[in-house]
């Protein structure tokens, strides 16, 4: 068995291999030093899962499993005909089963502009870092997960942050939950962040050498769920949070200096009020032009708008059935359209008929029961056994904090692809809680819970059920009804 890439997915996939098959060897091939490690697991529900990702050198997993043996090596190219991978640095392996787990890249707004950081791995961050430490004022593009903790955790330094939708955190909330949130970026004072329970391990000689700062390097797996704790993600300036929102907008050209100077345009300083835009007369390093016709001046940009699957080493003499985002096609065993070649986790395309209130996220929950998954069917395949699809894909359940609030989306929290068909419940206390429910025909499709709700067992089995709750109508949120008890 040999697995390409040791982020959670192949790590986790690696591990299930070496406890099936103890006496076989399982190559992990990857091109970082360390690999990502899931640790202090703990199954909160049937569906939802929590875990903290730790950065380990190679030699621990190697340790743990001795019938696990990693190759420290990009793969350079893949011969699936013949069964054989070669690597980067000129060896060739041939596998029996193969498990492609090698993620994704941050999808960047533009290639190559030294002024342009994306963020997905740690060295990505620490560059991040440096930067911002000279920073006054940074502008930040895109609407998921990172871009909404990075806007949160940054202070001293004006940000100016760019969304194409109405509303933040678009991936994971509504307007409504956006609106609770809000409030938290404004608040001067901040809860001292608890110390980071990860620790780091550089490898020797990698400090020396400086990087520019837009350097992406090839190497570097997924930053984990709390990657900015530990950071000190300060700028210049003694003001604690300074964000401007500007929705509904996109970057539609970054202009250097000296070309801003010769377009003779004006950019804005950073908005005080609603009414209040004016000319801006410091001369910035780097100007964004927004889709809406504004033009703000910054130290530099971050692009953290998302990921593409990393194929691209995989592609070439392989005829592989790719998805519409990019990734690797696999089938409800985690097979690719190739022989004895599966996959997972963020290179992979769920291209299966999904449970209705399942659909794939790049997260790392999915990374990590895909992972597990792969190495089951596997397994299955060599023993020439058949197997179940794997229940963590019956229903979509992810749980993480944003702002400090504990948060947790089940199925389609969004009523994603339900149509106009579906209505939604709410229920707010401000500063407390935000609760959301979707309706479909009287069953339960989808939740949104932020704050201490203790409401996640109860909905997971209501959704999962899909019992007729349309007696209950608008009572079903009633704070003065003990829901948990009721469906107990």
């Amino acid at each position: 068995f040999a697995v390409v890439g040791g982020g959670i997915a192949g790590v986790t996939c690696a591990e299930k291999l070496a406890a099936e098959f103890p006496s076989e060897d399982i190559f992990l091939v990857t091109a970082s030093p360390v690999i990502k490690a899931v640790t202090n697991f703990k199954q909160v529900s049937k569906t939802l899962e929590e875990f903290d990702v730790e950065e380990q050198p190679s030699s621990l997993l190697e340790k743990r499993y001795p019938n696990i043996r990693v190759i420290q090596s990009g793969v350079k190219q893949l011969k699936s005909d013949e069964h054989k991978i070669y690597t980067e640095d000129g060896k060739e392996y041939i596998y029996e089963k193969l498990c492609l787990c090698a993620g994704a890249k941050p999808k960047l707004i533009v290639e190559g502009n030294p002024y342009v950081l994306g963020i997905r791995d740690t060295d990505s961050a620490q560059a991040f870092q440096k930067n911002l430490a000279q920073a006054e004022r940074i502008v930040v593009v895109g609407n998921g997960g990172i871009a909404l903790e990075l806007v949160y955790e940054i202070q001293g330094c004006e940000v100016i942050w760019a969304i194409k939708d109405k509303a933040i955190g678009n991936t994971f909330f509504d307007a409504g939950a956006a609106e609770f949130l809000l409030p938290k970026l404004t608040v001067e004072s901040q809860e001292t962040p608890i110390e980071c329970k990860r620790t780091k391990y550089t490898v020797e000689g990698s400090e020396e050498k400086e990087r520019p700062p837009g350097a992406s390097d090839k190497l570097g797996s997924a930053l984990g769920p709390d990657w900015h704790e530990g950071l000190h993600l300060k700028g210049t300036k003694e003001f604690s949070h300074k964000v401007h929102i500007e929705i509904l907008c996109e970057v539609k050209k970054i202009h250097l200096q000296q070309e801003f100077i010769q377009l003779q345009q004006t950019s804005l300083t950073f908005p005080k009020g609603e009414k209040n835009v004016e000319a801006d007369e410091v001369l910035w390093p780097v100007y964004v032009e927004l889709t809406n016709g504004k033009i703000y001046g910054c130290n530099f940009i971050v692009s953290a708008t998302g990921v593409v699957p990393n194929v691209e080493p995989f592609l070439d003499g392989n005829n592989f059935a790719v998805g519409e985002d990019g990734g690797l096609k696999v089938d409800k065993h985690m097979h690719t359209s190739l022989p004895d070649v599966f996959a997972a986790g963020d290179i992979c395309t769920a291209a299966w008929e999904p449970s209705p209130v399942w659909h794939q996220m790049r997260l790392w929950t999915q990374a990590r029961q895909m992972g597990w998954y792969a190495a089951k069917c596997m397994a299955a395949e060599a023993l020439g056994e058949s197997i179940d699809m794997d229940f963590s894909f019956e229903l979509f359940a992810h749980i993480t904090k944003f702002f400090n609030y504990k948060v947790v989306v089940l199925g389609k929290y969004n009523a994603q692809g339900l149509g106009s068909e579906h209505e939604l419940m709410l229920r707010c206390t401000k500063g407390h809680e935000y609760i959301k429910v979707v309706m479909q025909n009287g069953r339960m499709m989808g939740a949104v819970l932020i704050g201490e709700t203790d409401l996640e067992e109860t909905f997971e089995n209501l959704i999962l059920n899909q019992m007729d709750l349309s007696a209950y109508g608008e009572d079903l949120l009633n704070p003065d009804i003990d829901i948990e008890d009721y469906f107990d």
